[in-house]
């Protein structure tokens, strides 16, 4: 006999667009132990449904470039990635009906590379040794050559990155911390995340202090993250509005994604391993506080990379 389901028991269906965002907040009790009173916590940004925080900006992008006109059928949504922004404009472009071309540095994770080309975007593969700054290039040339074609949603300079973060990431964890929250530490790639969270935090405490974290360098393996000083500057991104700004080299983040994975269970990306040594750096000279940070991503887009099978260091 087939059971009937009542009408209370069925969750009504959403848009794909209402899914994003509400992620959870992960606190860490063992890769933190030694660090009590003092609490850290992490965004658990992979609950996206394009498995990453660029969910959130994508979305507000289309839909403030829909209200606006900016972008209608017809259009093709035109932008540079380093890969999970362009796989949430891959994503809800798809769910829209809008074409997608995406440049990218060719050096992008095959996994990444995958996805994209599964949701159907166009992709041009760019130098890998200028990073996504070679691909912001290209994309101004195709879209000055061909301006009625294309959409050029332009993450690194469009307002509507970090505001979707003012309405939505900051909001959620001044409530999921209630009010707690002391210090608020992420990555700085087009510095959305920091320039959005970072305002509304400051709106409700102006005490909070606001850690920046990027590479040591020019030349690292942190997919998503700039070394500001050395590489074209976002629009979008107030040097006035960070407190601090702390640099990571790539080792230490490789090195803290496999602590993540094997100490904590969280399989997270390289960002999030710089994330937490900046997190736990800032949490181990304070007496007391909550440091929240953010975990842009799983760890599954970067299986192909060697550093999860190198032995792990015995000093940490």
């Amino acid at each position: 006999m087939v059971p009937t389901i009542s009408r209370a028991q069925v969750v009504e269906a959403k848009d794909l667009f209402e899914l994003i965002g509400h992620t959870p907040l992960v606190r860490f009790r063992r890769i933190a132990a030694s660090l009590a009173p003092v609490e850290v916590y992490a965004k658990a940004e992979w609950y996206n449904p394009g498995g990453s925080v660029k969910d959130r900006p994508a979305r507000e992008i289309i839909l403030t470039a829909e209200r606006e006109g900016r972008l209608r059928p017809g259009k093709v949504i035109l932008d540079a990635t380093s890969g999970n922004m362009g796989i949430a404009y891959a994503m809800l472009g798809a769910a829209r009906g809008y074409p997608v071309t995406l440049c990218i540095p060719a050096s992008a994770s095959p996994e990444r590379l995958r996805i994209l080309r599964a949701y159907g975007a166009e992709l041009i593969l760019t130098d890998p040794l200028e990073g996504t700054d070679g691909a912001i290039l290209e994309v101004r040339r195709l879209y000055e050559a061909d301006p009625e074609r294309y959409f050029y949603a332009d993450q690194y300079n469009n307002p509507a990155n970090w505001k979707a973060h003012y309405r939505t990431t900051g909001p959620e964890i001044w409530a999921q911390t209630e009010g707690q929250i002391t210090h608020f530490v992420a990555g700085l790639g087009t510095s959305g995340t920091m320039m959005g969270v970072g305002r509304y935090l400051k709106a409700q405490n102006p005490e909070i202090r606001l850690i920046g974290v990027q590479p040591d360098g020019p030349f690292h393996g942190l997919e998503g993250l700039k070394h500001m000083e050395t590489a074209i500057r976002p629009g979008i991104y107030d040097p006035d509005l960070v407190d601090e700004i702390l640099t990571v080299s790539t080792e230490e983040a490789y090195a803290m994604t496999r602590r993540l994975a094997r100490e904590e269970g969280l399989f997270v990306g390289i960002s999030a391993g710089a994330a937490m040594t900046a997190a736990l750096k800032v949490a181990a000279r304070l007496r007391e506080g909550v440091v929240v940070t953010l975990f842009p991503d799983a760890g599954y887009k970067y299986l192909s990379e060697p550093f999860w099978f190198k032995a792990e260091s015995s000093k940490r």
